[in-house]
Parts: structure tokens; C-alpha cells; sequence
């Protein structure tokens, strides 16, 4: 396990409530992170894929991140995303979230463009960490099955050379051990945080270097993932890996999102979590009975709600 990381430990990649005419519920957010740094989380990946963030525009993206201060949410605990498709409208968001205290940001390749070659990569994210010119650090976001561009190890080598200090991690939401256990094993060595995006990969890449979990799960089953953390190399955090696996294996059983948002209305009696914004839609009630009781038989119990 690597020691010392920014967000070493649990973080969860953090819903977005949002009310029934779509707008963002910052009051029902905040809440939940309460709740998720209360019950096991280290850290809160806001304004990611799980919080809905394409969906969301810049200047609701910044009122996220606002608001979420002004209610009390300590800016250091957010992992924000802040990574677009325009240099600038990323750079904008970054440098926000460095105005507000965040340590870190979470980037997205510039994924609208397919296939872009290395030097292209390099030369976007040189640009953004040139124009943001702060102390914020950067982290990738590899998820290529949304994104379509993968990051390579050579890839994030030369980005590293050219930004020294700057780009801190990778959160692999790839869901390939063997491709995360590439990152851990070529630059963990020099404190390179990589973080597992799938909660059944977390006490494996633990014991290989890794810094932790950035999960979606982690909005249900955080406090699973924390007892993994805690005993990352002995028996208790393999018995707690085997509950975490089940749980994520329960919520991905059906479209991931509408689901985590039925176990949070579940969980805290308020129906409005079930709002999602299109092209996301509510789970059927054949898909909610599954999901229920698969999640249920992974022996989970959960944290009285906020």
C-alpha cells in the first residue's frame, strides 16, 4: 500500500441529488458527504461520472463546487472532476476548484476526438497544467469504455517528465487488474497514487502499491471499503474484500447509476433520489426488485442515513 498519498484511502465518486425538475439539490449533496466522510470515506471524487457531470453545464459544475463549501464540505476532501473536452473550459474548472481548496483534480482526456495520437494527449494536457499554473495537483481519469482513449504507461511516463511534481495519479476505471497493476508497478515506486476504479480489484492492488479506491460503489458500501483499507494485508480485509466484491457485483447487476440513486432513496426514505438527469433513466421495478435483493445477500448493512 502506498503510504502518504493525497487521497490515499476510500473515496467515493459522489452522486449528485438532484430535484424533480433536474436542477441540482446542493442540500440533499451535501448530506451524503457527510455521511460518506462519516462512514468510511477519505475523500469525495465530486463532478464525476457517477455525479452526472457531462449532464451538468460549467457554471452549474462551479455551483456544485460552491455550494458544497459554503454548506460546510471541506474543499480538501474533494477530488473534483474538472476535465472537458475544451482546454479552456477545463482550465476554468481546475483553477476553481484550486480557488476553492481543492488539492487535486480529476481530468477526463479530451474525449470527443477518437484516436488521438500520444503527442496529442501530451500536448492538451501540457497546455491545461501550463494555463492552471498553480499547486493543484492533477490526476487522469482512465475509463475508456466511456471515454474511448486510454492512457498508456508510456503515455503518462512522458507526462510526467514534462510536468514534474504536477500529476500526482490515475484513478483506472478500466476494470483491468492487469492494466492498473502496470500503473502501480512502473511509477507507485516514485509516489504515483493510483486508484482503483472497480472495489473487487481494491485489497490485490493494495498489496501490489496501490493508494486506495475511487468507486461509485463507495456511496453505498464505504464503510466495507475502509474495514479493506484498514486490514489491506490480513485476514479480516480479505473477509471484508469478499463483502465489497458482492456489493459491487450487486449494483453493476443493473445500469449503475439509476441504481446507486434506488439504494440511496431506499436507504434514506427520499424518493427524490431517484431523479436522474437523460439520457439516464429510473430502474424498471423488475430491475429494482434484482438489485435489492442482490445487494441485500451481499451481507451489507449500511449507516443509519443522514
Amino acid at each position: 500500500m502506498l503510504k502518504g498519498a493525497l487521497y490515499g484511502g476510500i473515496n467515493a465518486a459522489v452522486l449528485t441529488a438532484m430535484n424533480a425538475d433536474l436542477s441540482v439539490d446542493l442540500d440533499r449533496m451535501a448530506r451524503h458527504c457527510r455521511w460518506l466522510l462519516a462512514n468510511g470515506c477519505n475523500g469525495l471524487a465530486v463532478l464525476g461520472t457517477t455525479g452526472e457531470a457531462n449532464s451538468l453545464g460549467l457554471g452549474e459544475r462551479i455551483a456544485v463546487l460552491e455550494g458544497l463549501v459554503e454548506r460546510g464540505i471541506p474543499a480538501s476532501k474533494m477530488l473534483p472532476g474538472t476535465g472537458t473536452t475544451a482546454i479552456t473550459d477545463t482550465v476554468l474548472l481546475t483553477r476553481k476548484a484550486q480557488e476553492l481548496g481543492c488539492r487535486g483534480a480529476l481530468l477526463l482526456p479530451p474525449f470527443y476526438y477518437k484516436n488521438p495520437s500520444d503527442d496529442g494527449l501530451l500536448a492538451y494536457f501540457n497546455e491545461v497544467i501550463q494555463r492552471v499554473d498553480g499547486d493543484i495537483r492533477i490526476y487522469l481519469y482512465n475509463f475508456p469504455q466511456q471515454s474511448a482513449i486510454p492512457f498508456s504507461v508510456d503515455f503518462i511516463g512522458r507526462l510526467l517528465q514534462a510536468n514534474p511534481g504536477r500529476v500526482k495519479g490515475i484513478k483506472d476505471s478500466s476494470g483491468n487488474y492487469e492494466n492498473s497493476l502496470s500503473y502501480v508497478r512502473e511509477f507507485a515506486p516514485d509516489g504515483f497514487e493510483v486508484y482503483a476504479g472497480d472495489d473487487s480489484l481494491l485489497q490485490s492492488l493494495l498489496k501490489q502499491g496501490s493508494a486506495g479506491s475511487i468507486t461509485a460503489a463507495s456511496n453505498v458500501n464505504c464503510a466495507l471499503g475502509a474495514e479493506v483499507y484498514a486490514n489491506w494485508n490480513n485476514a479480516a480485509g480479505a473477509a471484508a474484500q469478499e463483502v465489497l466484491s458482492a456489493t459491487r457485483k450487486a449494483v453493476t447487476s443493473v445500469p449503475l447509476i439509476p441504481a446507486l440513486k434506488s439504494l440511496m432513496a431506499r436507504h434514506t426514505g427520499d424518493a427524490s433520489w431517484i431523479n436522474l438527469r437523460p439520457p439516464h433513466v429510473k430502474l424498471s421495478p423488475t430491475q429494482e426488485a434484482t438489485l435489492f435483493t442482490a445487494f441485500d445477500a451481499s451481507g451489507i448493512t449500511l449507516a443509519k442515513a443522514a
